[in-house]
């Protein structure tokens, strides 16, 4: 009877998690984003290329786990400006999965998929990019689900009402 129980009850967790929409990754709060704009400046006047590098990753990585959408897009272009001129592939790495994950809080679940895939090409075991391939794919197969509710309501609606329709008409 108890492994019934707890069975029920991953089966409960999972549904619930499904609908509820959350995501495991992390947020930053605008405190942590204006630190790291206050590094990025004091970085620019005393420090190196390499440290300077080091900051605006910090900086990037703070607006793209930012609950504010404003800093998701400056996060996604600071990135993607900075890109194509990355040569190592670790940095290409975390670069990519910090595109993929601004993408993912912008709702562009494809262009986020393409880039975890990239990024997993660098590096196929690492574990965040697996992750986030997790999340987006389920992210994907929730609003497809959802979709296909909201498209069956429309058809249900619409027969119903040409059925009262020809109904009156007898």
């Amino acid at each position: 009877m108890a492994k019934i129980e707890a069975k029920l009850g991953m089966i409960m967790d999972s549904v619930g998690q499904f609908f509820s929409g959350k995501d495991h990754l992390p947020y930053c709060d605008s405190d942590i984003v204006s630190g790291c704009e206050k590094e990025v400046l004091e970085a620019e006047k005393l420090s190196s290329d390499e440290q300077m590098q080091d900051c605006l990753l910090r900086l990037s990585w703070a607006l793209v786990h930012s609950k504010h959408p404003q800093d998701v897009h400056r996060g996604i272009a600071m990135l993607e400006a900075s890109l194509p001129s990355t040569k190592e592939p670790l940095q290409q790495r975390e670069k990519l999965y910090l595109l993929a994950v601004g993408y993912f809080r912008n709702g562009d679940y494809s262009r986020s998929r393409d880039l975890v895939d990239r990024c997993l090409t660098i590096a196929p075991d690492w574990r965040q990019a697996v992750t986030l391939k997790k999340a987006i794919e389920d992210k994907i197969t929730k609003d497809g689900v959802i979709g296909l509710g909201i498209a069956a309501t429309a058809v249900g609606l619409i027969a119903g009402g040409i059925a009262a329709a020809v109904s009156r008409k007898k």
